[in-house]
């Protein structure tokens, strides 16, 4: 399957996360879920753990797995080895960084990253297979939140 379309559909997901705010243990319980400021935003922590696991799968690249492909779970978001190659000739990164806590970005450039396309701290456009993602700066700032949680 071309990749594009791969790189598409995620944006298609992606343009309606906003809409769904998931959070069914804080909503059930009325318990208010945790937040952190983000470049003047109120990221909510528990919107963007959704947005990571479920619609970006920020996990699935960015852990290791172990000897049978499973994701190791008490490293997740460590980084390690690519999990997939395309078969034509490219330049796609053999590992793939580690993004617990999102070590070297500041917010800005996190917001960046996340809001104009795979921007990273240089300026340059990262590498495929990095989805040039596009979220709304709410949901940037969600998964800054969730990602800084992490460390």
């Amino acid at each position: 399957m071309d990749s594009s379309y791969l790189v598409a559909g995620a944006v298609v997901l992606l343009a309606g996360v906003s809409a769904a705010r998931p959070g069914p243990s804080s909503a059930a319980s009325g318990a208010v879920a945790p937040t952190r400021q983000v470049e003047g935003l109120s990221g909510n922590v528990e919107h963007g753990r959704y947005i990571v696991h479920d619609v970006a799968m920020c996990v699935q690249c960015h852990s290791p797995r172990d000897d049978r492909g499973n994701l190791v779970e008490s490293k997740e978001f460590e980084g390690g080895p690519m999990p997939v190659r395309p078969p034509w000739p490219n330049d796609w990164a053999l590992l793939v960084p580690r993004n617990k806590g999102l070590p070297g970005y500041n917010d800005a450039q996190a917001i960046r990253l996340l809001t104009e396309g795979a921007i990273g701290r240089d300026g340059k456009q990262l590498r495929p297979p990095m989805p040039r993602f596009h979220m709304t700066k709410q949901d940037a700032a969600d998964v800054i939140a969730y990602m800084r949680s992490l460390q």
